[in-house]
């Protein structure tokens, strides 16, 4: 993850939004760039400002400024981040599935095809990864939409991935202020989800494999 490499950068990035606006247009500014990142696909240009340093500075900086309140901060950018990958969720069903249905040649069928049974068996895990990895995050959501992936399931992981990632990090940020070790909670939780990601794979190709 990229949290590590540019976390002290955008910390100071942060805290100039902090003194230079106040602590509400802070917040807003943190929850917009939380969701533009995914529900206005603006992170597939800034996928950095928009991802994990941006959440975990910013939970730096609420460990030590008494302008920032740590749970307003973090359901904001849970909340955040669940409705932008909705948002692209949405896109990619009502927009760029009719768009690609109406162009597709047989190659771009054939790929369609193959998205929707890949989001039919695998979709639930790859949404709650893909927060873990910058430029997936941005387009995963969008795909599932256009690969007309199940809403249920993908509203379900939608919201573990939003929790794991949006309020894991935030508070990894907060609480590795005082305590440097918890650092390594961020990736414990990429880790648990990326090892499940390729367990729930291999069963998946076991099954498909007996079936042939």
């Amino acid at each position: 993850m990229e949290t590590v490499l540019l976390s002290a950068a955008l910390t100071a990035q942060v805290t100039e939004w902090l003194d230079n606006y106040g602590s509400i247009l802070f917040y807003l500014i943190v929850w917009g760039l939380v969701f533009a990142g995914t529900g206005l696909l603006v992170g597939a240009f800034i996928p950095f400002i928009t991802g994990d340093s941006l959440i975990f500075a910013a939970g730096l900086l609420a460990a030590t400024s008494d302008s920032v309140n740590i749970w307003v901060l973090t359901i904001g950018i849970g909340l955040a981040a669940f409705i932008g990958d909705q948002t692209g969720f949405v896109l990619g069903r009502h927009f760029g599935r009719p768009y690609l249905d109406k162009h597709q040649g047989p190659k771009l069928k054939s790929a369609i095809a193959k998205s929707e049974k890949f989001y039919a068996e695998l979709g639930w895990w790859a949404v709650v990864v893909a927060r873990f990895m910058p430029w997936a995050r941005v387009l995963i959501p969008a795909i599932a939409g256009i690969a007309r992936m199940n809403y249920y399931k993908f509203l379900s992981a939608n919201f573990v991935g939003a929790i794991a990632w949006g309020v894991g990090l935030t508070l990894a940020g907060y609480y590795a202020a005082t305590i440097p070790a918890v650092k390594t909670g961020s990736y414990a939780i990429a880790t648990f989800f990326i090892v499940g990601s390729i367990v729930a794979g291999i069963r998946s190709w076991l099954n498909n494999k007996k079936t042939v």
